[in-house]
């Protein structure tokens, strides 16, 4: 394996790993200091939106495990589309939500992708 898809199998571990930290995040320390931290929540606003939350974490969860199940069984189409889809999620997070979630989520797909196609 050459240094280029050495560093894209990095990456893309790096962008499932970061989905299985979103989903610990939103699914069990939304209304926790970091949860509250890290997305910018008044406890009250996290108690009201929690089952959401927890509901958009198992998503990311989703995410994480279709690029470790790609990475897994040595299947570049699913991590591909996997990553892909990370991006769109990124994407609409960005135009939804705030810009940040692109550099966060997105960037880091994107990042992956570009390399894991040199």
């Amino acid at each position: 394996m050459n240094v280029l898809a050495f560093c894209g199998v990095l990456v893309t571990a790096l962008v499932a790993a970061l989905h299985v930290y979103f989903l610990v995040l939103e699914m069990f320390l939304w209304t926790r200091p970091l949860g509250l931290k890290t997305f910018r929540n008044t406890p009250e606003k996290a108690q009201a939106t929690r089952v959401l939350a927890a509901n958009q974490g198992l998503y990311n969860g989703f995410l994480a495990a279709g690029i470790i199940a790609g990475l897994v069984l040595a299947q570049p189409m699913l991590v591909t589309f996997s990553l892909l889809c990370v991006v769109v999620a990124g994407a609409y997070g960005a135009y939804s939500v705030s810009p940040r979630i692109f550099y966060v989520q997105a960037v880091p797909a994107i990042a992956a992708l570009l390399l894991r196609t040199l």
